[in-house]
């Protein structure tokens, strides 16, 4: 169903989110005779999950390089985008807290049906607290994970006082690959400017909040027609734009968005080597896909940091290597792998 705002701007309805103007008001005038709705946006009542900081922190786990698309408001709050949603997070010692902001029904009740009908025929079913817990992935255990990787590691033993509560997120396997693509000899803050743009460009307009735009992250589609990497140049994305053009490219041809699910059912090995079939992916672009939305907890990604550390304190044979060949930096990751077990990945995110 389409409909126009007194903006004059198409609506889509039907989908997870509605595509509104800055005026944040929306008019839905049913087919059935059902009456006015009119949509305005407002959070949530704040929700709550019981969880120790050691098991999530929120200020290390949204601010670590894994995702970037979440911001700190000056309230204290986590804002972010997550499965078509706006949601708000903050947290205390004993527990998660999250608003969720979406548009809520405000209507002109028609003589032949009630209010409360048709806001529950609109309302649609949502298990928010299940989405919260299956992007943080709470029901793995962490401080057992820690206990295990101290007694393995007195490194990780000394360190891990000071970083508690690292959790990896469970991410949409489309935005994590391309803003990974974007990491290429990059820093956090310029990948995060990148990625905004990737969703100002070529995403949906979600919602306004509080004189805030947030946008969906692009469909693989849009990012596959051959005008984006043009248009990306002109944005700043250098040669990253042709990779992001032509990986989108390869994964419609190869089966779009399915094929990369699908991807989290097959070994880490081979998942690692599909996406290294992509432009612009190499083993350490591919194992941080892996890990942070493809549920391959075993993949280490080798960047230069973890280079460093394994030459100084675990793979001392190493230490007049001057550059991660394959070779190293298999040996590296096999290290790891074999020091910590199948959330090898996470103990080396800490």
């Amino acid at each position: 169903m389409t409909i126009k705002t007194s903006r004059r701007k198409n609506v889509e309805f039907g989908s997870k989110f509605l595509e509104s103007s800055q005026h944040q008001l929306i008019c839905l005038c049913h087919t059935r005779n059902i009456g006015c709705i009119f949509y305005v946006m407002a959070a949530s009542p704040i929700m709550r999950i019981p969880c120790k900081v050691a098991e999530l922190s929120l200020d290390i786990s949204l601010n670590c390089g894994q995702s970037f698309r979440w911001k700190k408001r000056p309230s204290g709050e986590w804002a972010g985008v997550l499965a078509g949603y706006l949601w708000l997070m903050n947290q205390d010692e004993a527990g998660l807290n999250y608003r969720v902001v979406t548009p809520v029904v405000q209507s002109e009740a028609s003589p032949s049906e009630s209010l409360p009908a048709k806001k529950a025929e609109m309302k649609e079913c949502i298990d928010y607290e299940h989405m919260v817990k299956d992007y943080f992935q709470l029901d793995i255990d962490l401080e057992s994970l820690y206990r295990q990787w101290s007694l393995a590691d007195a490194n990780f033993d000394k360190v891990a006082k000071n970083f508690v509560g690292v959790r990896m997120l469970k991410q949409d396997p489309v935005e994590n690959l391309f803003a990974f693509i974007c990491s290429s000899n990059n820093n956090i803050q310029r990948i995060t400017g990148m990625v905004e743009k990737l969703c100002e460009t070529y995403g949906n307009h979600l919602l306004t909040y509080e004189d805030m735009a947030y946008y969906t992250f692009p469909s693989i589609e849009s990012l596959a027609e051959e005008k984006v990497e043009s248009k990306l140049r002109t944005l700043g994305f250098g040669y990253r734009a042709k990779f992001i053009q032509q990986s989108a490219a390869k994964i419609m041809k190869n089966g779009g968005r399915d094929w990369l699910l699908n991807l989290r059912t097959v070994s880490y090995l081979e998942a690692k080597s599909s996406l290294m079939t992509l432009p612009g992916i190499g083993a350490k672009v591919a194992d941080c896909i892996c890990l942070m939305s493809l549920n391959h907890s075993v993949a280490i990604p080798v960047d230069t940091h973890v280079f460093q550390i394994a030459k100084a304190n675990y793979v001392p044979h190493l230490s007049q290597t001057k550059s991660v060949t394959d070779k190293v930096y298999n040996e590296i990751s096999a290290h790891f792998q074999s020091l910590f077990g199948t959330y090898a990945g996470w103990a080396h995110s800490v």
